[in-house]
């Protein structure tokens, strides 16, 4: 248990804010997300959102391509192989803590 406990302060704190993991979830979940499919399956603000994805991408954790279609800008996003084995690493050490806690 010693371990896991240890592990746990040690867990990536850019992936462990709530509205960074929810990003971050559904990117591993797709190949990559556009920003309208990102807000609607976060539920965060437009504002919250960029901001999210502008930490993220400083940390090389996702990449954000910014194009026009149309006269539209589009913004898709996708996780880089960094922010794969961070979220993997991030979610072993989760439920290695969760596999030890009992909760009555």
């Amino acid at each position: 248990m010693q371990r896991e406990v240890h592990d746990i302060t040690t867990i990536d704190r850019i992936i462990h804010e709530p509205a960074r993991l929810a990003i971050i979830a559904v990117l591993s979940a797709c190949e990559s997300a556009d920003f309208k499919a990102l807000l609607h399956l976060t539920g965060l603000t437009k504002g919250n959102l960029s901001a999210q994805l502008q930490k993220l991408e400083e940390a090389d954790y996702i990449t954000i391509v910014k194009s026009f279609q149309g006269r539209y800008p589009h913004t898709d996003c996708a996780l880089t192989k960094l922010g794969r084995q961070a979220f993997r690493v991030y979610w072993q050490r989760y439920k290695s803590l969760g596999d030890v806690i009992e909760l009555e």
